[in-house]
């Protein structure tokens, strides 16, 4: 059983859904978080399905009935086989302050991922210098600052292991392209389904066991605190 009160969690349900199956976990007049699924992009690319931020788009046009193009932020994003909460903004003013928590590293950023093995230790922070290779869209890690690297840190906590896999809750303590999937994979708990880093094979669907889960921090107009909470993904309620 998966151990709830060690991972902290609470089964969020979406505020509301569509017939593309968009789940929006939040939304105020500022701010509206989604859900991401597996294979879907955030913002538009050619040759790709439907990226979230034009359903999150198209559900505010419906919802609001607004003529015209709407306006939406990405504040951030997640690699496209990765699933989980996704933080856009309403507005310009939103937008631009929630770009400077992120920058200030303001936001508590919670990952939850399944890994081959069980890490060294069972709860750490783990520091490597990162290193990117854009022909082969990878992420390199080194345990020393070395040419064109930048350095990276998250801290893991080991929730559970059944003696092959094991399931870790991830606070991201700086935002590098690829870093978790890269940190883990040194470490040797490379993430199921990620072959990129190590893992010996895909995910039938071709997404890895890394799910966006939580994100906390201040909210940029109304000065309150602002938890949000993703639903769980697929591969944690279904192993246990």
């Amino acid at each position: 059983m998966l151990r709830e009160k060690k991972l902290g969690i609470e089964m969020s349900r979406p505020l509301t859904t569509s017939s593309s199956d968009l789940h929006i976990i939040y939304e105020d007049n500022h701010l509206i978080a989604a859900e991401k699924r597996v294979g879907q992009t955030v913002q538009p690319e050619q040759g790709k399905p439907t990226s979230l931020e034009e359903e999150v788009k198209l559900f505010l046009k419906n919802k609001y009935k607004k003529p015209g193009d709407v306006f939406l932020g990405v504040i951030h994003r997640i690699d496209m086989p990765v699933s989980g909460l996704v933080l856009f903004a309403k507005t310009s003013k939103a937008l631009t302050r929630m770009n400077e928590i992120f920058q200030k590293r303001e936001v508590e950023k919670f990952y939850l991922a399944k890994v081959h093995n069980r890490p060294p230790i069972e709860k750490e922070i783990i520091t490597h210098w990162l290193r990117r290779d854009e022909k082969k869209n990878m992420t390199k890690a080194f345990d020393e600052n070395v040419s064109k690297s930048i350095e990276a840190k998250l801290e893991y906590e080991m929730v559970e292991h059944d003696g092959k896999f094991s399931i870790l809750k991830i606070k991201l303590l700086t935002g590098r392209k690829h870093q978790i999937r890269a940190q883990l994979a040194y470490i040797g708990c490379s993430i199921v389904g990620d072959m990129k880093y190590g893992a010996p094979s895909s995910n039938k669907d071709q997404s890895i066991c890394l799910h966006s889960y939580e994100l906390n921090f201040i909210h940029p107009v109304k000065n309150e605190e602002l938890h949000l909470k993703s639903n769980l993904p697929n591969w944690i309620k279904n192993i246990y």
